[in-house]
């Protein structure tokens, strides 16, 4: 593995990591009221053309980060939901 390598994956690391705080925030509070969808929704895309581009480049810290950080967003966008409908019962 490459320096470069190490700092990619150092940097996805990092910001990949910056959401955990979010999942444990929203799952311990049961509330995503203050999670904008439509951020997290276009933030989603993005890191789907992240994850596209990572993988053309055949760049395991691109690819890694991106799908990691993926499942991270997807988890705050299930509880969102989630949390809304028991919120509407």
């Amino acid at each position: 593995m490459t320096l470069i390598d190490l700092i990619g994956l150092s940097a996805g690391s990092l910001t990949t990591v910056s959401f955990v705080p979010q999942v444990i925030k929203t799952w311990r509070s049961k509330s995503a009221d203050d999670i904008s969808t439509g951020m997290f929704g276009i933030f989603s895309a993005g890191l789907v053309l992240w994850l596209i581009y990572g993988i053309y480049l055949q760049s395991l810290p691109i690819i890694i980060s991106n799908i990691v950080t993926l499942l991270l967003t997807a988890i705050i966008l299930i509880l969102k939901y989630r949390y809304s409908l028991n919120r509407n019962q």
